[in-house]
């Protein structure tokens, strides 16, 4: 086995200690690069104000909101009281290092539809709630909430986009390096993975397992016509490590 990591550049360097500690062949190659959206201007109200509940998407969505508050006022701008929801260890992970208390979503469900079932987000009627997230994000979260009677508002803290690479140069270089697995931990990603691999290789790309995060990118890959899919139900390492069988 050897495995391709694809998360944006920094981020995958745990994965690559705990294969490097299983002896397990890798490659990296980020899949997907991530871009602050430009500061909000002083004269509108900042999104965060008269938040009841913050739910972060992602590990970015705290990053980049945490620069864009420090960035707005360093003294005095600082994370709102609020009760706090990650979608996933990881963005977990991330609201701790910032002394963040957060619940996140089931082990065995570290997505929209397990945060969905935690108690606080039953009995949400008029809560003011407010999704941090990238640019085009799923509505499903959204959608739920405002069924539940919250108010749900947006603040996209950062925007997605493809790497510049050289799709045939590229996907050669994985073939003849042995690549015959990958880990994809969005339907961005995955997306840029198809839009990249040339026709010729695809059939290469076919006989590839392709570790996916959650059942909606496992019926995005099959779709593409992917069929060796496994998917993790989660993005992070251990999630990860278990559907390599590591």
């Amino acid at each position: 086995m050897k495995v391709l990591l694809t998360r944006p550049e920094g981020r995958n360097q745990s994965m690559v200690d705990a294969l490097n500690e299983r002896g397990i062949a890798h490659w990296v190659t980020p899949l997907l690069c991530v871009q602050a959206m430009p500061p909000i201007a002083a004269s509108i109200p900042h999104p965060l104000a008269n938040a009841d509940m913050i739910i972060c998407i992602s590990a970015n969505a705290v990053t980049f909101a945490d620069d864009a508050l420090t960035a707005t006022d360093p003294q005095t701008q600082t994370w709102p009281q609020a009760q706090y929801f990650a979608v996933g260890h990881a963005t977990w992970e991330a609201l701790d290092k910032l002394g963040i208390v957060a619940l996140e979503a089931p082990d065995d469900c570290q997505q929209t539809e397990g945060l969905l079932t935690l108690s606080p987000l039953q009995d949400i009627k008029n809560k003011q709630i407010i999704i941090i997230r990238g640019v085009g994000g799923r509505e499903a979260l959204a959608e739920q909430l405002v069924e539940r009677g919250a108010n749900v508002r947006y603040w996209e803290v950062y925007q997605r986009a493809c790497p510049p690479l050289d799709g045939r140069h590229i996907a050669l270089q994985w073939q003849h390096c042995g690549i015959d697995t990958i880990v994809i931990t969005s339907g961005e990603t995955l997306d840029n993975l198809i839009n990249l691999v040339p026709k010729e290789l695809f059939a290469w790309l076919r006989a590839c397992h392709i570790i996916v995060p959650s059942h909606r990118v496992e019926a995005q890959a099959r779709a593409f016509g992917i069929t060796q899919v496994t998917n993790a139900s989660a993005a992070n390492n251990k999630a990860v490590l278990n559907a390599l069988k590591l």
